[in-house]
């Protein structure tokens, strides 16, 4: 009796048909698996770059304006507001929140003495500011939005800031108040000279909220930095006493010593 081959190819054609169905789906699945892992991996990286994505970074344009006298401003690296002359030998970093009231004793001791030394070239003023009080203000983020406005005067015109700085304690609220409004924040910088509609837009929008809370997490990093006020000359952190927060000009002695 003869055998039958064509029956034994039939056969293999089977289980050679079955092997490829078998592999076909194992790549479907592994291309589904990679896809889906990639799509999550995306997921990730754009919720990562979200959380990090802090908004708006304050900038002061190369035409804005000077004082006669060379007074300018420039953006810190530690993220403040750097007023003065290029040429001052001493920086002042001083690191406030608005709604500190031993700020507001600190600027009514000193702010005038810091004036005169940017006027007089001896120092420049590194302004930073942080908001950790917002829960001082009812929930309206009083610390928050006072810093924003902070950045939208001072990035306009640096000239002007120190004043607006000096108006912005004494019309400072009571802790547990609800702070000020916007339109209150606003009516200040246009008393201090910030009559530019921008600048109402910057503050109501809260257009560097984001750059606020990132410097504010970047001060604290620093061990030396426990509250508001902080002040360094020249790198140097000043303690704070009672005489630095009550007798006029008490920080001018730690200036002159870092001209020296």
């Amino acid at each position: 009796m003869s055998k039958n081959p064509r029956g034994k190819n039939s056969l293999a054609a089977v289980k050679g048909g079955d092997r490829t169905r078998t592999i076909l789906i194992q790549v479907a699945v592994a291309v589904v698996l990679i896809a889906l892992i990639a799509g999550i991996g995306i997921s990730i990286a754009l919720k990562h770059n979200k959380k990090n994505d802090v908004g708006a970074h304050p900038a002061i344009a190369a035409t804005a304006p000077v004082s006669a006298d060379g007074i300018t401003g420039s953006m810190a690296g530690d993220g403040g507001l750097l007023i003065g002359k290029p040429s001052a030998k001493v920086t002042v970093r001083l690191i406030s929140d608005f709604q500190c009231p031993i700020c507001k004793q600190f600027e009514t001791a000193n702010g005038q003495t810091l004036v005169d030394a940017v006027n007089n070239g001896t120092a420049k003023v590194d302004y930073n500011f942080i908001a950790f009080l917002d829960q001082s203000s009812s929930g309206t983020r009083y610390s928050s939005r006072s810093a924003n406005a902070a950045y939208c005067v001072g990035t306009s015109d640096p000239t002007k800031f120190q004043k607006w700085f000096a108006e912005m304690y004494q019309q400072q609220p009571a802790e547990g108040s609800t702070g000020l409004p916007d339109s209150k924040l606003v009516q200040i910088a246009q008393d201090a000279g910030y009559t530019d509609p921008s600048i109402a837009q910057c503050i109501t929008s809260d257009k560097y909220d984001g750059f606020v809370h990132k410097t504010t997490t970047d001060a604290f990093s620093n061990p030396q930095v426990q509250g508001t006020p902080t002040i360094f000359v020249n790198g140097k952190n000043i303690p704070l006493s009672n005489e630095l927060l009550s007798v006029p000009g008490s920080i001018k002695p730690a200036i002159e010593a870092a001209a020296q």
